[in-house]
């Protein structure tokens, strides 16, 4: 879309978002990876899951059961789990219950 034909603002409707498509996410060449975490976080260790394909709301129900199994927090951003904790194993054991194909990536 072209910014010349982007409408931003309307007198019947007030300020116009556009929402972002689902598409627009990359799905990536098909391997989820779990990586752990800790910078910029004050030194507390996350452990991030990228490549999974799906909208923001699978990946919430998604995120829903992760963080039943490992008895912890998280959250969606940008596309990318969040889990609370060094929790590598239960996530990997999870996502291939789950049929995706998984790399512990990272050190």
């Amino acid at each position: 879309m072209s910014r010349e034909n982007r409408l931003v603002y309307s007198t019947d409707r007030g300020r116009v978002k556009e929402e972002p498509s689902q598409e627009s996410r990359r799905s990536g060449d098909g391997i989820v990876r779990i990586q752990r975490e800790s910078k910029g976080r004050k030194g507390k260790g996350v452990t991030c899951v990228r490549g999974l394909p799906g909208s923001d709301a699978d990946l919430k129900l998604l995120l829903a059961d992760m963080k039943k199994r490992c008895g912890c927090g998280g959250t969606v951003k940008d596309g990318v789990i969040e889990i609370q904790g060094d929790k590598r194993s239960e996530i990997k054991a999870l996502l291939e219950a789950r049929d995706f194909r998984v790399k512990l990536a990272g050190g």
